[in-house]
């Protein structure tokens, strides 16, 4: 069994906190295998929660026993992190431990030298703070999340639902993220990065759009041209490119693409199809055009990738 602890400290974000929570703590009885989580703290004390609410979580010395660490929060103007909890995060991350955080749970990482000279994000308000704080971390500011082996950290607020998601497929497969995105109601996968939400107005998609975009999932394996998709949107091609790369932040080419490999993904995992019949399913022309993309986007091949989940 997988274990994982949330952390919690004094003036923890409730909404990233329950974030962790919903993903990894809520009982799942429909799957056969699941996470032990445990919310935690290295006080002795009640903790003091966005709004004044207090919160009571199992106190520990050390994080032996934990598989994952999740950091939903932490202070940004006195980043300062005690001894005894920077020396159970090395520990634990040079143990082999997998560490996650969300939104300004990157400064705990980065105070204590975990990120140094690696690739971090955290929400885009704390930028430039985390950009002069920490020379040597190579900042990404335009990304929902980064997750790479056993470091992830994601953007502000709801992305830590995107990295939270992202782990469970990981760990878990294509189908049980969908599964429990399905269970929040939410998009199993967001496209773009966080610029596209920083001091902006929300684009309202029309329905023609949108009904372009839904056709497009229902027929993945045809042969998708970008002018037929604004066509259904009833958009001229220039003002339909505008507007999905305004809404995506991807080329509507590239999301093709993209939907094409998360398909491929389902069933790799799910049939006994084999590569090329996986490619055709999906709207590849063959299995090296499947292979190429799939080694672009996921860094891996479709036949290692089907192992992970044999």
């Amino acid at each position: 069994m997988h274990k994982v602890a949330i952390l919690a400290n004094q003036y923890t974000s409730l909404f990233e906190l329950s974030c962790a929570v919903e993903l990894f703590a809520l009982p799942r009885p429909e799957f056969a295998t699941w996470y032990h989580t445990d919310v935690v703290t290295f006080e002795d004390d009640w903790l003091h929660g966005t709004g004044g609410l207090l919160l009571k979580a199992k106190t520990i010395n050390n994080l032996s026993g934990y598989d994952t660490v999740i950091v939903p929060c932490w202070n940004t103007i006195e980043p300062t992190v005690p001894k005894k909890i920077a020396l159970a995060f090395q520990q634990f991350y040079q143990a082999g431990g997998r560490l996650l955080s969300f939104c300004s749970g990157a400064f705990l990482l980065a105070e204590i030298g975990l990120l140094d000279h690696k690739s971090a994000t955290t929400h885009w308000r704390y930028a430039e703070n985390f950009v002069k704080r920490y020379p040597i971390i190579q900042y990404v500011d335009n990304v929902l999340y980064l997750l790479d082996h056993k470091l992830g950290t994601s953007a502000g607020s709801a992305a830590a639902i995107d990295l939270g998601l992202a782990v469970i497929r990981h760990d878990f497969g294509n189908k049980v993220a969908n599964k429990v995105a399905r269970r929040m109601v939410l998009a199993a996968h967001r496209e773009g990065g966080q610029s596209q939400y920083a001091e902006k107005p929300v684009s309202c998609s029309t329905n023609h759009f949108s009904n372009a975009l839904d056709w497009a999932l229902n027929h993945l394996d045809e042969r998708i041209s970008v002018m037929e998709l604004a066509r259904r949107a009833n958009m001229s091609r220039r003002s339909f490119d505008r507007h999905f790369r305004n809404n995506f932040n991807v080329s509507a080419q590239q999301w093709l693409i993209q939907q094409r490999i998360e398909r491929a993904k389902e069933y790799l995992e799910d049939s006994e199809r084999n590569i090329d019949q996986v490619a055709f399913a999906v709207g590849f022309e063959s299995a090296l055009t499947l292979r190429h993309h799939f080694r672009k986007l996921l860094g891996t091949s479709p036949g290692n990738y089907r192992k992970q989940f044999q």
